[in-house]
């Protein structure tokens, strides 16, 4: 189906992310904080990226920042905020996303967002923090 990039520092929330995403067709590249994931987006630029904001190294924010700045094409991924953070629709807003879940959700939203986010295809859109 789709070609997926996840990232999150926490081991288990990845693989359970990449055992879920695939079990409903789609290839996932995994990345345990946002410098690899933005490695692995310029390498070979997915079809969506879900980030989990709070990372070492390079946050989810920082990460989709950083795509934006380099014009690559990559600044055309969309991506889903994943975090238990306070304030993570602002977090989605700076982003300029529409696409964010709280943890934790639940398995189906988690389907849905990907798959709304797949189909709208929408490029985040970074805002300068107020």
């Amino acid at each position: 189906m789709a070609d997926l990039l996840v990232a999150d520092d926490n081991r288990d929330n990845l693989e359970l992310l990449a055992i879920i995403l695939e079990a409903v067709g789609h290839g996932v590249r995994k990345a345990e904080n946002g410098l690899k994931a933005l490695e692995l987006a310029i390498t070979r630029i997915p079809d969506l990226a879900l980030l989990d904001v709070e990372m070492p190294v390079l946050t989810g924010p920082e990460m989709a920042y950083e795509l934006f700045l380099r014009n690559c094409g990559a600044e055309k991924i969309p991506v889903v905020l994943l975090s238990g953070v306070v304030g993570l629709r602002e977090v989605a807003t700076i982003v300029g996303t529409p696409y964010f879940l709280a943890k934790p959700y639940s398995m189906d939203a988690l389907l849905q967002m990907v798959d709304r986010a797949l189909r709208e295809r929408i490029a985040p859109q970074p805002r300068r923090a107020a």
